[in-house]
């Protein structure tokens, strides 16, 4: 009985257990199967969201292409738009043009109306003359028409007698040419002169690279000494072994020449010394130009002249005009003119004396008033030549009109000196005129000593004394000079007026 009972107590107990553990089994996997929902609805919504985000940029993107689409498209036809109006426009200008010409054409044909209708009334006042001159002779009388007769005939035999003598006139004056010609060509033939393009700049060789800076000085002192006593504008470049001289004026330039090889030769670069060198050189030059004078005199061979127009005749050989040597073109005049006065006859001295004086002037024109003809023939007066070479002085360019077959021959001479190929240059001499007029408006001033035309014009250096300019006037003095500058001569870009006095200098571009 017991066995019985404890059987049905473990029956009844392992019921029991049996349905605990199933009952904490299936909550365990109630547990887990609610985790998994949990789960898979947390997914689901996730990829929703993914989803619905995807779609939105999606939409966003196809906005967008739909925009950029419109907005191509609206471009399109603002271009379209354009291009019409464009035509448009164009057609209209096309349209005023025509319109313009066809305004043009009637007023063009009324002209011709007008100018028609004038020639018919011509016409008919002409008609209505002529129907009155017929009458008129109608009505005259026998010795009447042949005193008409006659007086037209008389007419008509003076206009046969004016054309014989035109026609006589052409054929003397076209042999005259032709024998003039001859003769020119003649003597060109007999007289060879070499054509030269003078130049405004002279280069001074250096022996090494390193006298540059002695040339320049501590500070520019020595090169600015230079430029103050020569007046040529020193130019120290990269150039190797040379030194660049530039002026417009042929002594000047030749001074500093000799002046600068003398200190190179010498060594000793200091402005004390450079005076020295400038004044041994100047005086030294003197002495060339009266070579160059005795020399043009002997190789003229026309008689001796007095020694200052020697002089002043050697000067021209650091002058051009127009490009040609002066003393070249004035020897080349003198062998020009011989040979034309010894084929006609003419006196052989008298053109070659007035050729040898007719250009002296050029070498006096900045120190006197006057053309370089009027100069010249007032030297050839006062050192003595004759009326004949005189007067062929003033008439070469026909200030004056020539009366003398040697007067003639001058000018001739010459014009053939002055017209070879490649014997002048018109640049050159406007150049030089330039600066002449620059350095002469300065010059003018009270209280300049000195004035220097430099960098090819574009600067202006006045010296003035100390003494008669203070710093103040110097002020003035360059405002002044500027402004005549501006007021009389033509130049291009700036010209730099540079006023020095005691070592200051006071500049004023303009």
């Amino acid at each position: 009985m017991l066995t019985v009972i404890a059987a049905l107590v473990g029956i009844v107990v392992g019921s029991l257990a049996t349905w605990g553990w199933l009952r904490t089994a299936s909550a365990s996997r109630l547990r887990l199967a609610e985790d998994k929902r949990r789960a898979i609805i947390g997914d689901a919504e996730r990829e929703v969201e993914a989803t619905r985000r995807e779609a939105q940029i999606e939409s966003r993107e196809q906005a967008v292409r739909l925009r950029a689409e419109i907005e191509a498209e609206v471009q399109h036809r603002r271009l379209q738009i354009a291009k019409v109006e464009e035509r448009a426009a164009q057609r209209e200008v096309e349209l005023d043009a025509k319109l313009t010409e066809l305004a043009r054409r009637e007023q063009g044909i009324a002209d011709r109306e007008a100018h028609l209708k004038s020639l018919q009334e011509e016409v008919k006042s002409a008609k209505d003359e002529i129907l009155k001159e017929l009458q008129r002779i109608g009505n005259l009388t026998l010795g009447e028409a042949r005193q008409q007769l006659l007086e037209r005939s008389e007419d008509l035999v003076r206009h046969e007698l004016a054309r014989s003598v035109r026609q006589m006139e052409e054929e003397a004056r076209a042999d005259a040419k032709r024998r003039a010609r001859a003769l020119v060509a003649d003597a060109l033939q007999r007289v060879a002169a070499s054509h030269t393009a003078e130049t405004t700049v002279s280069v001074v060789e250096l022996a090494s690279d390193d006298m540059k800076g002695r040339i320049i000085g501590r500070e520019g002192r020595n090169i600015r000494a230079l430029e103050h006593l020569t007046g040529v504008d020193f130019i120290i470049d990269d150039t190797p072994h040379a030194v660049v001289l530039s002026s417009f004026d042929g002594l000047r330039r030749e001074v500093a020449r000799m002046t600068l090889e003398k200190l190179i030769e010498d060594g000793r670069i200091h402005p004390a010394r450079i005076e020295e060198m400038y004044y041994q050189s100047k005086a030294e030059l003197e002495e060339h130009v009266l070579q160059a004078g005795q020399q043009a005199v002997f190789e003229a061979n026309c008689g001796t002249f007095h020694e200052e127009l020697v002089k002043v005749l050697g000067r021209l050989r650091y002058r051009t005009s127009y490009g040609q040597n002066v003393l070249k073109h004035t020897l080349e005049v003198v062998h020009l003119a011989g040979v034309m006065a010894s084929e006609l006859g003419a006196s052989v001295k008298t053109a070659k004396r007035a050729a040898v004086l007719h250009d002296v002037g050029k070498a006096m024109t900045h120190e006197v008033e006057g053309s370089h003809a009027a100069v010249s023939a007032q030297l050839a007066r006062r050192f003595g030549e004759s009326d004949g070479v005189i007067h062929a002085i003033e008439a070469h360019h026909y200030e004056v009109q020539p009366q003398t077959v040697e007067a003639v021959l001058l000018i001739s001479a010459d014009a053939i000196s002055a017209s070879r190929p490649g014997a002048r240059g018109e640049s050159l001499e406007h150049y030089i005129k330039r600066l002449s007029a620059l350095e002469e408006i300065a010059s003018a001033k009270p209280g300049v000593a000195k004035a220097y035309a430099l960098q090819a014009g574009r600067e202006i250096r006045v010296i003035v004394e100390p003494a008669e300019v203070d710093d103040e006037g110097a002020v003035l003095l360059s405002h002044e000079i500027a402004r005549e500058i501006e007021d009389q001569l033509e130049y291009p870009g700036q010209v730099k007026v540079i006023v020095i006095r005691e070592s200051r200098a006071v500049e004023v571009a303009k």
